[in-house]
C-alpha cells in the first residue's frame, strides 16, 4: 500500500476460526418445490431490485417492482454461463416473476458480457441509473477477465403490456482502477475462484450526510498472498453526472479469502451494516475455511471501524447437507434476503451431476440487534 493508505478493517483468520456449529446460521434446505418461480428460457443468478435513492424498493401503483438479474441460456456446465452473462430485466408481481428481456440493448455495453451491479430510480420515477460491471471488451475473440465499473441512464416507459427501459444513454466509466490501491484483475489469471476482482458496484446514499458511495469487490494491490480480497469504495455526490473518487478498501480479507462478492450496505436502527457473499473454495485452504454464506460487519459510520457480526462475520450459511445450495445473498432494507439457487439438494461429497437451480431461492429474513444478526421467519 502507498504510504499513508490503509487496508481497511481486517476480516481475519481469528474471526473465521471462531465460527461455531452452523445450525443457528443455516438456511432451510431447498427442495424441488422451491424452484417453482424458474423462468424456463433462462438460468438466472445474481439479482437486485430497482431501488429508490434511499435504498427502498421502487414499487408501481399495483405493488409490482422491477428487478435485474444476470441471465444466460442453460449450459451443460453451469460455469459456462459467466461467459454469456447479460443483465435481464424482470417484473415481480403478486403472481410471480416475468421476464422482460435484456435490460440494455445489444451492443450498448462496452464489455463482452455484463456482470453484477445496482440500479437507482430517479426521484420522479421517470428513469434510472444502472451501475454495472463490464467484463471483458466488446468484440474480443475469447472472453477475458478484465472488469470495469460503468454506469448508464435509461428512461422508464410504462405501457399496457409491461414497463420498459428505453433511451439508454450517458454511458461512462464510473470509477477507474487505481493500481496503487487495487490489483488489476487481468494480472490474476482466469481460474474459477482465483480471478481477481474489480466488479459488483453497489450504490448507497448515506442518510446522515447525503453523500453517495459505491462499494465494490476488489483485490488488494501489493499483497503477498494469493487470497487478497477486499471491499473497495468510491465516494461522490451521487448525481447522474457527478464524478466518483476512489478511496482505499474499507474491509480486507488479505491472507484469508480471495473474493468478497457483491458488497452492499443497509442502514438500520442508526447503524450501518455492510454485507458480502463468499464461497468456501475461495478461502486459503491452509485455513481456517468458512462455509459458503452471507457475511457482514457493522459500524457507527461508513468510514469504520467495522465490527464482524456475531463476532465472526457469518450471518447465513448453507445447510451442511447442501453446502452449495444457494449463493449471492442480498439484504434489503426491510431485512428480507434474496439469493439464487445454485447446486441444490446434494450432500458435500455427492458424485451426481451438478444441479444448477438458476432461479430465485426462497426469500429469507434477518433480525439485526447491534452486532448480532440471526435468521427469523420470513414474512
Amino acid at each position: 500500500m502507498p504510504s499513508g493508505q490503509t487496508a481497511g478493517t481486517l476480516w481475519s483468520a481469528d474471526h473465521v476460526a471462531a465460527i461455531g456449529p452452523l445450525a443457528s446460521f443455516a438456511a432451510p434446505l431447498i427442495g424441488a418445490a422451491d424452484l417453482a418461480d424458474a423462468l424456463p428460457e433462462l438460468g438466472l443468478w445474481d439479482a437486485w431490485p430497482v431501488q429508490n435513492d434511499d435504498g427502498s424498493i421502487h414499487r408501481f401503483a399495483d405493488g409490482a417492482s422491477l428487478w435485474m438479474a444476470l441471465g444466460a441460456p442453460w449450459f451443460e456446465n453451469p460455469d459456462d454461463r459467466h461467459a454469456h452473462a447479460r443483465i435481464h430485466l424482470l417484473l415481480r408481481q403478486a403472481s410471480g416473476w416475468r421476464s422482460l428481456g435484456p435490460a440494455m440493448p445489444e451492443g450498448f455495453a462496452p464489455g463482452s458480457r455484463e456482470w453484477s451491479g445496482s440500479a437507482i430510480m430517479d426521484a420522479d420515477g421517470g428513469g434510472l441509473t444502472l451501475y454495472f460491471t463490464a467484463a471483458g471488451t466488446r468484440g474480443e475473440a475469447q472472453p477475458t477477465f478484465g472488469q470495469r465499473l460503468f454506469q448508464a441512464r435509461a428512461r422508464l416507459a410504462e405501457n399496457a403490456d409491461a414497463p420498459r427501459l428505453t433511451d439508454w444513454r450517458d454511458l461512462r466509466e464510473s470509477v477507474a482502477l487505481d493500481e496503487r490501491l487495487y490489483m488489476d484483475p487481468l494480472s490474476g489469471g482466469g481460474g474459477i475462484g482465483t480471478i481477481k476482482a474489480f466488479r459488483d458496484p453497489g450504490f448507497f446514499r448515506d442518510p446522515a450526510t447525503g453523500e453517495a458511495w459505491l462499494f465494490f469487490t476488489g483485490s488488494r494491490a501489493g499483497s503477498a498472498s494469493a487470497f487478497n480480497g477486499v471491499i473497495g469504495a468510491a465516494r461522490g455526490a451521487g448525481g447522474p453526472d457527478d464524478p466518483w473518487r476512489i478511496v482505499p478498501p474499507v474491509i480486507s480479507a488479505d491472507g484469508l479469502n480471495n473474493e468478497l462478492e457483491r458488497p452492499h450496505v443497509i442502514h438500520h436502527a442508526g447503524l450501518y451494516y455492510l454485507f458480502w457473499s463468499t464461497q468456501s473454495h475461495v478461502f486459503d485452504p491452509a485455513g481456517p475455511v468458512g462455509p459458503t454464506g452471507l457475511y457482514g460487519m457493522v459500524s457507527d459510520r461508513l468510514e469504520g471501524e467495522w465490527r464482524p457480526l456475531n463476532g465472526t462475520g457469518l450471518v447465513i450459511a448453507n445447510p451442511p447437507e447442501a453446502p452449495r445450495q444457494a449463493y449471492s445473498w442480498l439484504v434489503l432494507p426491510d431485512l428480507r434476503v434474496t439469493s439464487f439457487v445454485d447446486d441444490w439438494g446434494h450432500g458435500a461429497d455427492h458424485a451426481d451431476t451438478r444441479r444448477f437451480g438458476g432461479t430465485f431461492a426462497p426469500f429469507l429474513a434477518l433480525a439485526l440487534d447491534g452486532e448480532r444478526a440471526r435468521l427469523r421467519a420470513a414474512p
